[in-house]
């Protein structure tokens, strides 16, 4: 993979000059002029207040999901919703990923990616607090303004890990979605007992507000430095005109297979805990911390997958492998609940760590940064339009059977499919 970097003031050659040490005459103390900092310094304190943004951002990007899906039968029943509503409710935040996503590369056309991340931060904090204000209107509001600005972050945050860290993109990657899951994992397994301190579903739910209030309040530095270099940096030639990516079609494969592991995740993060109370006999409590251990069972998975994928040409063998977990553990679900859903839940957990894998070849098959930007928005806004059909669907046809086995078969389906697009996203080619 060659990555072309993107063009950089010297930073070097504007913040320390070269001025031999040796020969310096002596000046007093008060005429000194104060010690600046080298520009490694200056690079390091950026990249490590940048890659700390990152983190941070990311654990925002799921929790909107997993603290609802944790209470959703205690929302269901306080506010009277039917089954429509809340098949619609949990459909909200993937078709708001794709929906957005379509038009987050021309707000970061005008805002930079950094900017417009930001943008998404404020938008996320209010739209987390004000959707636990009011009745079932609002409920939806709030999850409309806060899913729209996940999917700014969902395409923006892997252009800025492909620009700013073009030697490290396993690394970071690596760190971005493992935080990604940490936070939903986190929300799915405290929302319940911080239901039970507040009292209701409302505090457990808007207090997830304050985290993404402190990604904001981390990414502004970032923003702020970016913005300084960028106003010193030489202008940048137009860019050529590209071909539309649209008539690729190892494109079209990376977007269906991003599309369909989020169409299992996100019904995962929206159903997992009604599903195991329903067909394995789990309180609330017990099912919003095995939606957690799913979750975090994709923490080490996340630090490693990327990293791995980038060694090897081909990632292949790793995602069919991946999906073949998910695919065991949702057989389990649904021929024997209660034989063993702690086995159960591992696999769906190893599963569903083919999301940082998803990511990485976003970045492996695309050349450069512009490509990534274009194959991220392309495979975030068909592929989560594409997802969005997966929890609608689900709570469809519990609605109408009363049960689960139709649904979970309709996922066992999905897998069987992912499996041969990842086996072709995972071949060593470039859009």
């Amino acid at each position: 993979m060659t990555v072309e970097p993107q063009v950089q003031p010297d930073i070097r050659q504007k913040d320390n000059p070269a001025i031999p040490g040796a020969g310096v005459a002596e000046v007093s103390a008060e005429s000194r002029p104060a010690a600046r900092p080298t520009a490694g310094a200056v690079a390091a304190a950026g990249g490590a207040l940048l890659v700390a943004g990152v983190v941070l951002a990311a654990a925002n990007l799921r929790p909107t999901v997993t603290s609802l899906a944790a209470v959703l039968s205690e929302v269901t029943s306080a506010l009277a919703l039917s089954d429509t509503w809340v098949s619609v409710v949990t459909a909200v935040p993937t078709l708001c990923f794709g929906l957005a996503a379509m038009v987050t590369p021309w707000l970061a056309r005008r805002l930079g990616a950094r900017g417009a991340i930001g943008l998404a931060l404020a938008l996320l904090t209010v739209g987390l607090a004000v959707r636990v204000l009011g009745g079932p209107s609002v409920l939806m509001l709030g999850t409309f303004v806060a899913s729209s600005a996940i999917a700014v972050g969902n395409v923006l945050i892997p252009v800025v890990v492909k620009e700013s860290f073009p030697d490290r993109i396993g690394p970071v990657t690596g760190a971005y979605s493992a935080s990604l899951t940490a936070g939903g994992a986190a929300a799915a397994a405290f929302t319940v007992p911080l239901d039970h301190a507040f009292g209701g579903w409302r505090g457990a739910v808007g207090v997830w507000a304050l985290l993404a209030l402190a990604a904001l309040l981390v990414w502004l530095p970032s923003l702020r430095a970016a913005r300084r270099r960028a106003s010193a940096a030489p202008k940048a030639a137009p860019a050529p005109a590209r071909r539309s990516l649209l008539r690729s079609p190892l494109a079209w494969v990376i977007t269906v297979f991003f599309g369909l592991q989020s169409l299992v995740a996100y019904t995962v993060m929206g159903w997992l805990p009604n599903i195991l109370r329903d067909v394995a006999g789990v309180d609330a409590a017990t099912a919003g911390v095995l939606l957690a251990v799913v979750m975090v069972i994709g923490v080490p998975i996340s630090f490693f997958a990327p990293t791995l994928a980038a060694r090897y040409r081909s990632q292949s063998a790793m995602a069919v492998a991946m999906v073949l977990s998910g695919l065991a553990g949702f057989l389990g679900l649904l021929l024997a609940p209660t034989f063993a859903p702690g086995l159960w839940i591992l696999l769906i957990g190893v599963g569903l760590g083919i999301f940082p894998l998803a990511l990485t070849l976003i970045s492996l098959r695309a050349r450069t940064g512009p490509d990534t930007a274009a194959l991220s928005a392309m495979a975030q806004s068909f592929g989560y339009l594409i997802s969005a059909t997966g929890p609608f669907l689900v709570g469809k046809l519990h609605g109408v059977t009363g049960g689960w086995t139709a649904s979970l078969a309709l996922l066992v389906g999905v897998l069987v499919v992912q499996i041969v697009l990842g086996w072709l996203a995972g071949r060593p080619r470039h859009v």
